[in-house]
């Protein structure tokens, strides 16, 4: 089989290299440079290794309480019961964990885990030594790569997926294929501050969606908590908090106790409006301290952290650095099934495109690079059986205005589309503010002229995707895990478990 696979993150590449060990022929298509995404940034670990303490159904617990309710309880049986394959396949192929001085795998701990379980590589430096392994693992393989092609779209035959239309150079070409998998990552570049790396554009859900793919539960956004207050977005690793630092306000108070009783180990989600309600009520940044766990095991454990906050003029092992949240996940994205496949034949998606059901209404910290490697294995072991479509009924009402209503909007870019989602569809959100942001979206999408270059297309599609996120918020009036209406309960009340995910189907 012809297997093309878009993007090159941990669960593109792991795709990759289990189809070509299958016997199909694999062509890996790239935005930019083969490795460029979210993977080499990622500073957390990948869970799954259990101790006699500790076992798969803890992690699974974990893993859906923290999905609030709204995680699918097969798709997360299915990632604890594979993790440690798929850790000890990284190791085999060349990661190199952190071990402890008896040569075991040294075992971290993240917020919202209950056991220490997740492992590491260069302490902070998990995502690189892991793209690093999985590249030379394809170079080996002679697996063909086409680095720099921008994907515009998928092709259709008359009922499945044929292949892929991409930009590369200027000249729009096609690339045909018997199946396609995207592996494109999220949409962090919708918000005016994210951690996401510039590339991060929602170009495979947007060309999902055109294609006529369902999507579903775009509104779960998470915010990391800790991201450097100063300077270009850096984040600083949820792990910081696992090894003890503390969250203070200015007056020296750990607040994040007032909405959770596991304070700094609460869920992201929690952690993050603590923070930026505590740093509105303040008029300041909140301060993370970590100097209890001293300079020799900050600048060991977390090197690379370490190295840029230096960089930056704070020497953290004697002085709190000032922190925000940023956006960071996308826990929504192409619905598909527990092998990858979506609602349209011969198309599959894995990592943070894909909405596999694992994360629900808020991802726990450590699971995204052990989902990509888990799904990416088990779409490509999906190629050979039929392309059946997931089953999933469309729902979300047409909140469409009337066109007489529409905003007068300000003129549309980029910059302007960020700040309107990081306003009124950001951590904090209330009806007024999405309706406002949705009509505004509108207005723009109306007047958005077809797209030529690269930049435009990128444009076009988180346009596409704001539209959407405002209206999947807009639609759910209880707030849920990362998705927290101001105007609808109380802070940190839980929601229902039963609360209907949205699905948005393309037309």
């Amino acid at each position: 089989m012809n297997v093309v696979i878009v993007g090159s993150g941990i669960a593109g590449l792991t795709a990759a290299l289990h189809a070509h060990e299958a016997g199909h022929e694999v062509t890996i298509v790239t935005k930019g440079d083969l490795g460029d995404g979210c993977t080499g940034f990622a500073q957390g670990g990948v869970a799954g290794i259990y101790t006699h303490d500790d076992s798969a159904a803890a992690h699974a617990a974990d893993t859906l309480d923290a999905g609030a309710g709204l995680s699918d309880p097969s798709a997360v049986q299915v990632l604890v019961a594979d993790g440690a394959a798929r850790i000890a396949e990284l190791i085999a192929r060349g990661v190199g964990f952190d071990r402890s001085a008896d040569g075991s795998l040294q075992l971290g701990r993240e917020a919202a885990h209950r056991h220490a379980h997740i492992v590491h590589a260069g302490g902070d430096a998990t995502g690189a030594a892991i793209s690093a392994a999985l590249i030379a693992a394809v170079r080996r393989t002679g697996i063909g790569v086409i680095e720099h092609a921008f994907l515009i779209d998928l092709v259709r035959g008359a009922s499945a997926v044929r292949g892929i239309r991409v930009l590369r150079d200027s000249v729009a070409s096609d690339i045909a294929a018997d199946a396609v998998i995207l592996a494109t990552g999220g949409a962090g570049h919708l918000y005016a501050h994210t951690t996401n790396p510039r590339g991060t554009t929602g170009d495979g859900i947007a060309a999902a969606m055109r294609a006529g793919a369902a999507v579903a539960d775009l509104e779960f956004v998470q915010f990391h908590p800790t991201i450097l207050a100063t300077g270009p977005a850096f984040l600083i690793s949820e792990a910081v908090r696992g090894e003890g630092a503390t969250l203070l306000d200015d007056q020296g108070r750990r607040f994040a106790f007032d909405s959770h009783p596991d304070g700094e180990l609460a869920p992201r989600d929690v952690v993050s409006r603590a923070i930026a309600r505590r740093a509105a009520a303040q008029g300041a940044p909140i301060r993370l301290d970590a100097t209890m766990l001293g300079a020799e095991v900050l600048a060991r454990r977390f090197p690379t952290i370490d190295r840029v906050t230096r960089e930056r003029g704070f020497d953290w092992a004697r002085e709190p650095i000032p922190v925000t949240p940023a956006a960071h996940y996308l826990m929504g994205g192409v619905v598909t099934d527990l092998h990858g496949r979506t609602t349209i034949p011969g198309l599959f998606a894995v990592g943070e495109v894909a909405r596999t059901g694992v994360h629900g209404a808020n991802r726990l910290a450590s699971n995204s690079l052990l989902e990509g490697a888990v799904f990416g294995a088990r779409a490509a072991a999906a190629l050979t059986s039929s392309s059946a479509a997931v089953a999933q009924e469309a729902s979300s009402a047409d909140l469409r205005p009337d066109a007489d209503d529409w905003p007068t909007a300000p003129v549309f870019t980029r910059a302007a589309l960020q700040q309107l989602m990081w306003d009124d569809v950001g951590l904090l959100r209330r009806g007024e503010g999405l309706a406002h942001a949705l009509a505004t979206l509108r207005t723009w999408s109306a007047a958005n002229a077809a797209p030529r270059t690269v930049a435009a297309h990128e444009d076009a599609n988180l346009l596409l995707l704001a539209e959407a996120t405002a209206a999947a918020a807009l639609a759910r009036t209880a707030s849920v895990g990362a998705h927290h209406r101001v105007d609808a309960l109380p802070p940190e009340t839980p929601a229902p478990s039963h609360t209907p995910s949205s699905i948005l189907e393309a037309v």
